[in-house]
């Protein structure tokens, strides 16, 4: 049986990651002709948030989160990045979804080795689980592309999902250690 304390925190966490998956990242960059130019990266703030929500919860509380929010997402409402229902299985993007359960436990294990969480831990156990995530949806990609025989989408599933992903995937840690002061600060003041 859930307790309402663990039920109150995995509604939480399932609210952040659907809102966190239609908020796209944009980026702006002055020009010398004093005008901006806004750039969106073909990324969400997903990732970060579930980093942080792990950080803040467990890992337990997340990947019942994580796992609500994929039955919402294949059953009842598209509320994945590009769309939900049964037919995103046979999508690349499914695979990578199902690479943030170790992203989860992988960065879990920083709630587990330290009560103070300094930056390095969190960029070196970060990549790493960004790392296992794009490794499970390569692995995805491989076992869809032997099971309906188009060989010739592997590489370009690859390159598009994995290869032009990774480097924002990384990028985004870096507004996650700011909030780890924040979190940083409310451990210590306990």
């Amino acid at each position: 049986m859930v307790k309402f304390n663990e039920l109150i925190k995995v509604i939480i966490s399932l609210q952040i990651l659907i809102i966190s998956t239609f908020i796209p990242v944009f980026i702006s960059i002055p020009f010398t002709n004093k005008y901006i130019g806004i750039f969106e990266l073909p990324i969400t703030w997903q990732l970060p948030s579930i980093v942080i929500i792990t950080l803040i919860f467990k890992s337990k509380i997340v990947i019942k989160a994580f796992s609500i929010y994929l039955i919402i997402g294949l059953f009842f409402i598209p509320i994945f990045q590009q769309g939900g229902s049964l037919g995103y299985l046979l999508t690349p993007n499914f695979g990578y979804l199902l690479g943030i359960y170790p992203l989860i436990k992988i960065i879990d294990n920083l709630n587990i080795r330290n009560q103070i969480i300094n930056n390095y831990d969190l960029l070196k156990y970060g990549i790493l689980g960004i790392v296992s995530m794009h490794l499970i949806g390569i692995i995805y990609n491989c076992i869809q592309v032997l099971v309906f025989k188009h060989s010739e989408l592997l590489l370009y599933n690859i390159s598009k999902y994995s290869l032009g992903k990774f480097f924002y995937h990384v990028l985004m840690l870096a507004p996650v250690t700011l909030i780890i002061k924040i979190i940083n600060n409310n451990r210590y003041q306990r």
